[in-house]
Order: structure tokens, then sequence, then C-alpha cells
């Protein structure tokens, strides 16, 4: 039998072993959230250059028609 001082010497490890997985689990899932919200404001973003873009476009080919 093992001492009772290695049991939680093990316990802890084990513990602490747990304890830096969920804290690494959380840290990538606050990664992603704020990525997620990056590429969403980046896609926000494009989306009104281009709209920005396609209406001079239209603009200078109404010009041109006249």
């Amino acid at each position: 039998m093992e001492p009772a001082g290695r049991k939680d010497k093990s316990k802890s490890k084990e513990s602490l072993s747990r304890l830096e997985k969920a804290k690494q689990k959380s840290a990538q899932q606050e990664l992603k959230q704020r990525q997620r919200a990056e590429i969403y404001a980046l896609n926000k973003v494009m989306t009104e250059l281009e709209q920005q873009q396609f209406e001079a476009f239209c603009k200078q080919m109404q010009a041109s028609g006249k």
C-alpha cells in the first residue's frame, strides 16, 4: 500500500491537470468567440465597401451612358 502522502500528491497532480485542461479549454473557447466576432465585423466592413463600390460603379455607368 502507498503511504497517505503519495495519494494526496497524485490527487493534487490530477486536480491540477484537470484545472489546467479546463483553463486551456476556456481560453480556446474565448479565442474562438473573439475570432468569430472579428470575422463578423470584417465581413460587415467588406460588405459595406462592396456596396459603396457598386454604387459608384452604377453612377459611373449612368454618367457614361448619357
